[in-house]
């Protein structure tokens, strides 16, 4: 039984409440909050709760039926599509409400809303930021495309009418406890949610850029440096698609010479120093994803693995859920916020993506007339800017009336108003692919009806962006891979850095056709892969961008070229793979320490290292001396070279710094600058080991030493409260691990589809079904998936009405 721990931890919380509401400036009515008939009290659920309900909604089409099974996942039986959509858009309200909503006040640049400015206008400044980026506007420019679309409209019409419906029966009491934390209630869903929800995908996966770093590092080094620690292509680079495909486009469709003068103006030193980084998404934000053959499954069906790396968040950004409707029958996961299966399978096809992290996000430096910023110097002319004014409301405070500039390029993000740094008067605006319109709810609905290749090659035809892998298979044997996305036709190096915004000479010369994207069908080693690679090597026409992961599609490629008779079972111990590829190839390097100048403790650390398996498992010691160790060799070798300046700058690859170091052991970055003294990889080596021993003592001591201990993974409450979160879990994996768990992110769905003729799923995601800290199915998964585990996936038919799995149903009647 929940209640009374979760009480006990209300109670805990609401201390929290008055220092959290000391820095947002809104106190909860604590009387209200602590009313039995209304506050925090009607959150907890007893574990007989009983979820059966006969209820009316206005504007359901039919009388229909949801099944719930015994970890509370819905099976919606419904006789119309739009029925299918209002009941799955009521769910995602009854169970995640709170969590939409929050989650759409961030996309959107409202957390000052609800949250006030926060110390020293943190929070009005993330919501600046947002703004000017464009999500606001780039989701009502979704809209407009959307309303084109009469199929889309529709299903987006009905899970919106579902979403409040359920909000209008909304009582105090049943109030999600962040509100009442908070102090505030649910506003009525629009399209508009739903669109910056979609938008919010797109800044989490494809809003990441390291523009402001490079051109910093680019003002500090010599071209020659450069190149050495941000190589465009690593050597241990297994792409997503190999020129072997024979499928590389044999030239560009378009000219992608660099521009004349560009060594002069693009490339070389400039005196700027940029400093106000914005917040940005997780760079590991990406995934695992493959498909084998059946001529490499043990029972020749085919197999489709899934399992994207996210942050680890309660309630999970995940909720799963199958929905039946007259012509489609599909089951996984979905977006609380958005319509559709999101990643999962239907009775015909498998579907998954990963993230391409394609670069499709640059910065222009423009030359604005004066400082009212009505024109901007381009292509030998004055031109007009349009202007926006972004109203954002701060609680407790008036809202303040941002003027966003929008130019040829796209907004201005920084201006005088909002500086790239200190003393910084220059004008930076941003072109960002997903500020252009979209239909990406076309893709999902056709995924989610597909019956086979040629269905799914048309739905992944509408992702313009985030650029993502779906990965493909089929009960008929069908297997494929296709990076898809609206990508930026781009000379080498073009966007590494801030570019000149004067001409059109700098701007993107066109979207590569769709069917030059790598993609790959029913390839003869009987397997596709990804895990955010680089897609393709040098042979490819166009730039991609200068940095990728490189060691989870090694490992994965690895396996998967040597496996053979491959079952479900084999697919769950693989995508849970601890196995370190990175710490195998390092381990040459760093056991060149002497161990004649290392004290007992550096010489048992080091032991540690050499006698370790190279898997991060939870109880491996050596896991953790590698990680604290590379991390202080890594230091010392860049530091001099990257930190002086005292610039934000972007760390090599992962991959850099060791294919170097095999290559010459004398790589030039091994001496430090700025002693007078030439020191030798055998100094940093023994040098990083002692600093790196002085961390591992202070863990031993402290009983974290073992892996799972030291990294001390956990799966948080958005707003961060201890009570409503999970922590100090015991897991393996890590970066560059196939079982990418970190501290915080990894693997936030894992997913296997066996394609037999009827196909059959397993998965678990590290939370649980209800969004209520009070019910035992908010976090009833994290343990089985800590482990390993798996469930089995039960994709209902309507005949299975009498099943025993059934535990709960809702029955639902036209009101």
């Amino acid at each position: 039984m929940r209640l009374i721990p979760f009480a006990v931890s209300a109670l805990i919380t609401t201390g929290l409440v008055f220092a959290l509401n000391t820095k947002w400036g809104s106190v909860p009515a604590m009387g209200r909050f602590l009313s039995p008939q209304h506050g925090f009290w009607q959150n907890a659920e007893a574990a007989d709760f009983d979820y059966n309900a006969e209820l009316s909604l206005p504007g359901l089409q039919h009388n229909t039926s949801v099944y719930f099974d015994d970890r509370l996942v819905p099976h919606v039986m419904a006789s119309s599509e739009h029925d299918v959509y209002y009941l799955q858009g009521y769910l995602h309200a009854r169970f995640r409400l709170w969590q939409m909503e929050f989650q759409v006040f961030a996309a959107g640049g409202m957390v000052s809303h609800v949250l006030g400015a926060g110390e020293d206008s943190a929070f009005l400044r993330y919501d600046r930021s947002m703004r000017r980026l464009g999500m606001l506007y780039s989701a009502e420019k979704m809209l407009e495309l959307m309303a084109t679309d009469t199929v889309i409209q529709a299903q987006q019409d009905a899970y919106t009418a579902g979403v409040n419906a359920y909000i209008d029966q909304l009582t105090e009491s049943e109030l999600p406890i962040e509100y009442k934390l908070l102090d505030y209630k649910p506003e009525r869903w629009t399209n508009l949610k739903s669109a910056l929800f979609v938008k919010y995908i797109s800044y989490d996966l494809a809003g990441h850029d390291d523009d402001l770093e490079y051109t910093n590092a680019r003002n500090n080094l010599s071209i020659t440096d450069f190149e050495k620690l941000f190589p465009v292509i690593q050597d241990s680079l297994k792409a997503i698609v190999p020129v072997t495909e024979n499928n590389y486009p044999a030239s560009a469709a378009f000219n992608l010479d660099k521009p004349a003068g560009a060594d002069s103006l693009y490339f070389t030193y400039k005196k700027d120093s940029l400093t106000n980084i914005l917040p940005k998404p997780d760079k590991d934000n990406g995934s695992n994803n493959w498909a084998l053959a059946g001529s490499k499954t043990a029972d020749g069906a085919a197999i489709l693995c899934n399992d994207p790396h996210l942050g680890l968040n309660l309630p999970s950004i995940w909720y799963e859920m199958q929905l039946s409707g007259p012509s489609f029958n599909s089951y996984g996961v979905t977006f609380p916020g958005a319509p559709n299966i999101i990643i999962g399978y239907n009775d015909s096809i498998a579907f998954g993506v990963t993230n391409s992290g394609r670069d499709v996000k640059d910065y222009y430096q423009l030359k604005f007339r004066d400082a009212q910023m009505n024109e901007y110097w381009f292509d030998s002319a004055w031109v007009k800017t349009t202007r926006r004014v972004e109203n954002i409301g701060v609680r407790g405070s008036a809202a303040l009336a941002d003027t966003v500039v929008y130019t040829v390029f796209g907004p201005v993000i920084y201006d005088h108003t909002f500086p790239a740094a200190p003393g910084n008067a220059n004008y930076y605006a941003v072109r960002w692919k997903a500020q252009d319109p979209s239909n990406e709810m076309r893709m999902l609905y056709g995924l989610n009806h597909a019956k086979n290749y040629d269905d799914y090659a048309e739905a992944i035809k509408s992702l313009t962006c985030p650029g993502q892998n779906p990965v493909f298979a089929s009960v008929s044997g069908d297997i494929a891979i296709w990076q898809q996305g609206d990508f930026p036709a781009k000379w080498r190096r073009q966007g590494d850095f801030i570019m000149p915004g004067e001409d059109s000479s700098y701007m993107w010369r066109g979207i590569i056709p769709q069917q030059e994207n790598p993609h790959m069908k029913n390839p003869a080693r009987g397997y596709v892969s990804s895990a955010n690679q680089l897609s393709v090597d040098s042979a490819y026409p166009y730039y991609t961008g200068n940095s990728f992961p490189v060691y989870r599609g090694y490992i994965v490629n690895r396996l998967l070229d040597s496996i053979r008779l491959a079952s479900v079972r084999d697919m769950q111990r693989m995508q849970t793979n601890n196995y370190n590829v990175k710490a195998e190839f390092a381990r040459g390097i760093l056991l060149q320490t002497d161990p004649a100048k290392l004290n007992l403790d550096e010489k048992k650390y080091m032991n540690m290292f050499r006698t370790w398996n190279l898997r991060n498992d939870p109880s491996e010691q050596g896991a953790t001396v590698f990680a604290i160790w590379w991390a202080e060799f890594e230091k010392a070798v860049w530091s001099d070279e990257l930190e002086r300046s005292k610039l934000p700058m972007p760390w090599p690859n992962e991959t850099t710094l060791i294919e170097a170091l095999r290559k010459d052991s004398s790589y030039k970055f091994i001496d430090d600058i700025n002693t007078p003294v030439q020191e030798t990889l055998a100094d940093l080596l023994g040098g990083s080991l002692k600093k790196a021993a002085i961390q591992l003592k202070s863990a031993e001591l402290t009983g974290k030493l073992a892996w799972g201990a030291y990294k001390g993974t956990k799966v948080q409450h958005l707003l961060k409260l201890p009570a409503f979160s999970r922590l100090n879990l015991n897991a393996g994996g890590g970066a560059g691990v196939i079982n990418a768990t970190k501290e915080d992110h990894g693997p936030s769905w894992r997913m296997i589809v066996r394609m037999s003729a009827t196909p059959q799923g397993y998965g678990i995601y590290p939370g649980g079904q209800s969004g209520n800290p009070g019910s035992r199915f908010y976090d009833n998964s994290v343990n089985g998936w800590v482990k390993g585990e798996y469930y089995t996936l039960w994709l209902m038919k309507p005949s299975d009405q009498g099943d025993k799995r059934i535990k709960w149903t809702m029955n639902f009647s036209k009101g």
